[in-house]
């Protein structure tokens, strides 16, 4: 029997790869935001993407939290942070859309 309470966190690998997976999808919303700001800015399609790249980002950290709790493997608490972080960002990341739409 597992002590669910208890997380002994003993694979620094996991750590590594859930920050460089959340620091790549925070790069992707970036870049469509940039292409957003310089490009049309009353586009309330483009402003959209930014907070959907983010979301799918999330719920695929959460897949792999899943996943990787599923085989019993200590790194999943760190790809839960990993989702929890992206989705917290794509809260603050729809009042880009919201400003499209005032804009237009």
């Amino acid at each position: 029997m597992t002590n669910d309470v208890e997380k002994r966190f003993d694979r620094p690998g996991a750590f590594r790869e859930a920050v460089t997976y959340g620091v790549v999808v925070i790069a992707i919303a970036a870049g469509a935001f940039a292409i957003y700001a310089f490009v049309d800015q009353a586009s309330v399609v483009g402003a959209s993407t930014v907070p959907a790249i983010l979301l799918v980002g999330g719920i695929v950290a959460f897949v792999r939290t899943y996943r990787m709790w599923k085989a019993q493997d200590s790194g999943w608490v760190a790809w839960q942070g990993a989702g929890w972080f992206l989705l917290l960002l794509m809260l603050v990341c729809l009042a880009i859309p919201g400003a499209a739409m005032m804009s237009s």
